[in-house]
């Protein structure tokens, strides 16, 4: 059962993170425009609830609190680091201009950053299935928007629409490689399982404090930020769901 679970919400997390986002490309760009903020903060809000929800709690539950936190310290410089190699980027906005990078370059990136996304799928189904749902539910929701982003890169590098939605759906197709080869390496390795979930904790941290919220706080009007507000709550309310219950 959570194989078959690791699969879908692989596949959900990018098959269906690229083709939702190229269906937000055929809308008109101001629709667009007004539509990716709000999926950036409910993204944001989903990943900030899985991260202190979910993965960190669980983590406690099998190792002293102390390695736990460590490990999630070495995760943020970690990804600090790989962002700046453009092994870790993120887009989040039709605008992007995150690191000026060519269009292949973008796709290694997000081949490595969806490989990740897989290992932390598994890893989080290995620890419960309310576990796992959150996660992938928090992988699902900041995928669409990093994708809208993507494509928009990819189009200004000078792809037509039908060689961009073919190569990031390739690159895309690593967040299903990386679930299946984590799961059945974590399953016999069940000491490390702790010690992902804390890095997961830290990608998704790092993702949501570095890149998301910071790309939100340009639009202050009152109306928009109430909007971000309510949609931030909504995203962790939607984590706090799967958590109502002990994991099994």
């Amino acid at each position: 059962m959570r194989l078959g679970l690791i699969i879908i919400f692989s596949l959900l997390g990018s098959v269906g993170a690229v083709a939702g986002a190229g269906l937000w490309l055929l809308l008109r760009e101001e629709v667009r425009r007004h539509i990716v903020p709000c999926l950036v903060s409910f993204a944001a809000g989903t990943l900030l609830g899985a991260a202190f929800l979910g993965l960190i709690p669980h983590a406690f539950e099998h190792i002293p609190p102390s390695a736990v936190m460590a490990t999630v310290l070495v995760g943020i410089i970690l990804f600090f680091v790989l962002e700046k190699l453009v092994l870790w980027r993120h887009c989040h906005k039709i605008d992007c201009d995150v690191h000026d990078a060519a269009g292949p370059l973008i796709l290694v990136g997000d081949a490595f950053h969806n490989l990740a996304d897989g290992v932390i799928i598994a890893a989080a189904f290995i620890g419960g299935v309310p576990l796992g749902v959150a996660t992938g539910v928090a992988v699902v929701a900041h995928e669409v928007p990093q994708e809208v982003g993507d494509f928009a890169i990819l189009l200004n590098s000078g792809y037509s629409r039908r060689r961009a939605f073919k190569y990031n759906m390739l690159s895309s197709l690593t967040t299903f490689v990386g679930a299946v080869i984590a799961y059945f390496s974590l399953t016999h390795i069940q000491m490390a399982v702790p010690y992902v979930m804390a890095l997961s904790a830290s990608s998704f941290l790092y993702i949501s404090m570095a890149d998301l919220i910071p790309g939100l706080q340009g639009r202050m009007g009152l109306a928009s930020s109430i909007r971000q507000f309510v949609l931030l709550l909504a995203g962790i309310g939607v984590i706090l769901l799967f958590h109502l219950h002990p994991h099994p």
